[in-house]
């Protein structure tokens, strides 16, 4: 497995997004599967694994605290991600982003996670006003070990700015796709620039860029996608020009589709490191095996003049995601 790194963490060229272990995506997996696919995806070199607090209300990172415990601590990356307004169960009337708020936030994830430190902690969606004050706390932990690192999650520019000032970032995490790539008008530039890392999260559009779903298809009542605009019948068939020019290069380079989308956003730069879910043995193996699929300069240029053409019809929407009643309306992920 190539490595990568976000500022000063080493991490795998891809990392798993275990979100899909616990919800979103149908029916989940029986706990015990669930952690031989993680261990699946260490065997073959990932080392970076991405959860939240969110994520099932606090049943995801008590998964990715069982799956890891097995492995060495020190050869693993945990990418955690705090709430800015409490969770059923959270009683912080101090506020959850002061810092008696994230210092109870984090002990709680520590907990759950089965671990004394926390290599990633990221702050889940942007309250508009706290930037330096979140920043602060978050240079103290790091001085007291508890944390290696941390960053921001679907920030605007100036949001990145104003924490960068004050303790720099390791890591911005936001959806990043062929389907979705609003971050390359500024937010990535200035990523490259900075030194900042981008983990990128939905790099296949929500296995829409997979080619493995079809129009005509269903899915299951507790599965996103039955709320994400990009997967209505009609926005499917609009977006068939996209799979095709997708299927053409995987052709051309001997890949699937899946790792075509995988390649493409890693081809931005070697700080961008997508976080694809993965809970079949065989997804797993597709998935990483992207890392060995690159993008010449000019295979790269000839792939976004063709996407240049295309409209892409339908988005990723938080307040669609909201209907389904699994995560709060302005979750990012």
């Amino acid at each position: 497995m190539k490595m990568r790194r976000l500022r000063d963490l080493e991490v795998s060229a891809i990392g798993m997004g275990c979100m899909g272990f616990t919800h979103a995506y149908g029916d989940i997996p029986a706990e015990k599967d669930g952690i031989r696919a993680v261990h699946k995806a260490f065997e073959l070199g990932c080392n970076f694994f991405d959860t939240a607090e969110m994520y099932s209300y606090f049943k995801n990172e008590e998964f990715v605290g069982k799956a890891l415990k097995e492995l060495p601590r020190d050869k693993v990356i945990i990418s955690d991600k705090f709430w800015p307004t409490p969770l059923p169960g959270q009683d912080m009337p101090e506020g959850k982003l002061s810092e008696a708020g994230i210092r109870k936030d984090i002990e709680g994830s520590l907990k759950r996670l089965q671990t004394d430190y926390i290599d990633l902690y990221t702050e889940h969606q942007m309250e508009e006003g706290s930037e330096e004050e979140v920043a602060e706390v978050m240079g103290k932990l790091i001085k007291e070990g508890k944390i290696r690192a941390w960053g921001q999650s679907s920030p605007t520019l100036e949001q990145i700015k104003k924490a960068n000032a004050v303790t720099p970032i390791t890591a911005i995490q936001s959806e990043y796709s062929m389907m979705e790539r609003k971050w390359e008008k500024d937010v990535l530039p200035y990523c490259r620039e900075q030194g900042i890392g981008f983990v990128a999260f939905s790099p296949m559009a929500n296995g829409f860029l997979s080619g493995k779903f079809s129009a005509k298809g269903t899915f299951q009542k507790n599965d996103l996608r039955t709320v994400i605009t990009r997967f209505n019948k009609e926005n499917m068939e609009a977006n068939e020009p996209l799979l095709e020019l997708v299927r053409k290069f995987a052709s051309d380079k001997n890949c699937t589709p899946a790792q075509i989308g995988l390649a493409w956003v890693m081809a931005y730069g070697d700080f961008v490191v997508p976080i694809p879910g993965m809970r079949k043995e065989e997804r797993i193996i597709e998935n990483l095996g992207a890392a060995d699929i690159e993008l010449t300069a000019e295979e790269y240029a000839a792939l976004n003049d063709e996407l240049a053409k295309i409209k892409i019809h339908g988005t990723r929407d938080n307040k669609d995601i909201a209907k389904l009643g699994t995560v709060p309306e302005n979750t990012g992920r």
